[in-house]
């Protein structure tokens, strides 16, 4: 059985949808025994979405209470999602994912998650509308996330194929792809760190696979890596979306275990 726990679950503090006790409660009337939180940290050039200085203040305090609240009933955690481009400490939680949003072009930060119309136009305006050296940018940048953030966690590997379902804007299958996103593979296998299995585009309907996507899995799988699943949680009733399916393609993938974030170091059990 796939243990009920999630570690990468957003609130109103950044840009979830359900306040933290709304989180709180859900997980636990679901049988949870573990909610990590992990808020979008501080970027000063686009605070649209993450947490602000002082949100960050205020999202610390009210997890402790209910961590208070819920101790011999639920684990509770204080996380953060920390983007690469983000030069905040994470000094203050108990756990860090390590992501990637945004490629700086010109001095300027292009989200690379928001809007598929925006994707394109920085297709065509940065990188002469080859969507290929644009993924290729994006796992430049990936490989180096988990240095850069000091990551526990590797989040969304691929976010970058998020609105590229159909190979509508590049060829996932091309030398080219495979290329980009082994090499930034091996480089983040050598520090260690897990990488999530992601399904919270699936929750979204935008794709029909999790992050990485199953063909990037087996690749994982071929190389010794770890996975960690994730339903990157920005409401109550995606909590654990897909979890039980996720597994099977996993064990497909020729996974046999997965891990949980404990604050004594990562937990296995058997998928």
């Amino acid at each position: 059985m796939i243990p009920k726990a999630n570690f990468h679950t957003h609130t109103t503090y950044c840009d979830g949808k359900c306040t933290v006790e709304e989180m709180v409660r859900a997980a636990y009337e679901k049988g949870f025994s573990a909610l990590g939180f992990s808020g979008h940290s501080y970027t000063a050039f686009d605070e649209s979405y993450c947490m602000s200085k002082e949100g960050v203040k205020n999202y610390l305090a009210e997890l402790a209470e209910w961590k208070a609240a819920y101790a011999g009933k639920m684990e509770i955690y204080a996380g953060v999602e920390q983007d690469y481009y983000s030069e905040e400490s994470t000094a203050p939680f108990d756990y860090v994912i390590g992501s990637v949003h945004y490629l700086c072009c010109d001095g300027r930060y292009y989200d690379v998650d928001e809007s598929s119309e925006k994707m394109e136009r920085v297709i065509r305006e940065y990188f002469g509308g080859a969507g290929l050296k644009y993924a290729a940018a994006y796992f430049a940048v990936a490989a180096d996330v988990v240095r850069k953030t000091g990551a526990d966690i590797i989040g969304h590997f691929d976010l970058v194929t998020k609105f590229n379902e159909g190979n509508r804007l590049f060829d996932t299958e091309s030398k080219a792809y495979r290329f980009a996103a082994l090499e930034a593979m091996e480089a983040l296998l050598e520090t260690g760190k897990p990488f999530e299995i992601n399904t919270g585009a699936m929750y979204r309907g935008l794709r029909t696979e999790p992050y990485p996507s199953f063909a990037l899995l087996k690749e994982l799988r071929k190389r010794g890596g770890k996975i960690l699943l994730s339903s990157d949680s920005h409401d109550t009733v995606s909590l654990g979306f897909g979890f039980e399916e996720t597994a099977v393609a996993a064990r497909e993938a020729g996974f046999s275990t997965a891990l949980l974030w404990t604050p004594v170091g990562m937990k296995e059990y058997k998928l």
